[in-house]
């Protein structure tokens, strides 16, 4: 009897979902009169491997397009008082994206981020305490866990189609008047050589997509991301029947997106969703098993009928779920916790200017909110918004974003002071030959 109920106590307890983490109040570790942000897109890791120094740029620019004047990148040394250590420029961010700062793993105090060098867009490659630094001549769009692999996109073609994400000046070719290019996609970039091929070109996708219509459209490729082992890409085919030169904002403008995954040389390229779906944020799950690593949250049109968050894993498209039913039913953007148990969405302002935050468990779908976040009208343009873009901090012990609900655009953390979402290894990344 003894072990019957020991045995039962012991199912209960596996049965039993994971606690949702606890946080404390945000605090903000930038600080006028200055903006900060994170260096980095949403869900990106932002932290040294010692989980001291986090990589933010700063600039006087609040409410319009990045014109090419410099923004400085930087780090918060959270061990100092929050010190804020510059120690570069760059002339390649948005307010979106910043400057697509990634830690390199295989080299120490080392990371990559975008900048323009002699009329060129290009990626570098800095030790940012030595200032030792190497050139690549494509500026990245995602990196891999491991460090050694990324991907390039045309940032000057993004520019014209999706402004708050490209890069002004003429640092790339945007391949005008050319609606599928075969000579410009995704590019595989070794990060240790800066070796850079095509693996899949804006016309590799054309016969996969909805027909492009308009005398002035383009298509182009964007929002890539690895996967945590290393093994797979996601990213989106979008088209615009107009460029943005000489169109107001986002008026007038039509789009058509498309989600593929394909493997990370540029074969087994897959739809994730049928027309009329769409797709914007996206992170892939925890590396936690081989079924894991294969899976991952997007936004999209449920069924062709609401934007809400999607969880599928590749190969087996045909049944994704909803995940946190009508409540989660906005573009949020999607991030997963360390051990892959829960996905947080933040989404776009609502009629009262505030942003909201919820947080989804997977094994029930019983849902909290994280938080209510001001914006100021300064901060409303929509080329020039704050996104909270939050990220985790790898050890799971503290939950980053950026905000100006007091006053100005800063970075923000909330400590896990009860049940931390961490602890689990994942599969190690598999080094591309």
């Amino acid at each position: 009897m003894t072990l019957l109920i020991a045995a039962a106590a012991l199912l209960a307890a596996v049965a039993e979902p994971s606690p949702f983490p606890e946080f404390s109040a945000p605090r903000a570790i930038t600080s006028g009169p200055k903006d900060h942000f994170f260096a980095n897109y949403y869900a990106i890791n932002a932290w040294s491997e010692d989980n001291r120094y986090a990589v933010v740029l700063e600039t006087d620019i609040k409410d319009k397009l990045p014109d090419g004047r410099a923004a400085t990148i930087g780090m918060v040394d959270t061990a100092d008082g929050n010190r804020f250590i510059p120690f570069s420029t760059t002339r390649c961010w948005n307010f979106q994206e910043a400057a697509m700062a990634h830690w390199l793993p295989w080299a120490k105090d080392t990371l990559v981020f975008n900048d323009m060098r002699e009329g060129r867009f290009c990626a570098v490659v800095m030790n940012w305490k030595t200032q030792e630094e190497r050139v690549f001549p494509h500026p990245v769009a995602a990196v891999s866990e491991d460090g050694e692999w990324a991907v390039s996109i045309n940032y000057a073609r993004l520019f014209i189609t999706r402004p708050d994400y490209g890069y002004h000046g003429n640092g790339q070719d945007p391949r005008k008047g050319v609606v599928f290019p075969e000579d410009d996609g995704l590019w595989l970039v070794n990060m240790r050589t800066g070796e850079a091929e095509l693996i899949v070109s804006c016309a590799a996708v054309k016969d996969m997509v909805p027909a492009v219509k308009g005398d002035n459209a383009m298509s182009y490729l964007c929002h890539v991301v690895f996967s945590k082992d290393g093994k797979r890409l996601y990213f989106l085919s979008r088209s615009v029947e107009e460029s943005f030169e000489g169109v107001k904002k986002f008026k007038g403008v039509k789009w058509q997106t498309t989600a593929f995954t394909c493997n990370v040389d540029g074969g087994g390229i897959r739809r994730c969703f049928p027309d009329g779906w769409g797709s914007s944020h996206f992170n892939w799950k925890p590396a936690l098993s081989e079924r894991d690593a294969r899976t991952m949250t997007v936004t999209a049109k449920w069924q062709n009928r609401v934007y809400t968050h999607i969880e599928f894993t590749v190969g087996e498209e045909s049944r994704a779920r909803q995940i946190g039913g009508d409540t989660m039913n906005f573009d949020g953007h999607c991030l997963y916790t360390p051990d892959g148990g829960f996905v947080s969405g933040d989404g776009y302002w609502d009629s009262s200017f505030c942003r909201s935050w919820k947080m989804v468990r997977l094994a029930d779908g019983r849902i909290i909110d994280l938080g209510r976040f001001f914006v100021p009208e300064i901060y409303r343009d929509v080329y020039c918004r704050c996104d909270l873009h939050p990220r985790w901090r790898p050890d799971g012990m503290q939950l980053g974003f950026n905000s100006v609900h007091e006053g100005s655009r800063q970075v923000y953390v909330m400590d896990v002071v009860k049940n931390p979402p961490s602890g689990r290894q994942a599969v190690v990344p598999a080094r591309r030959k």
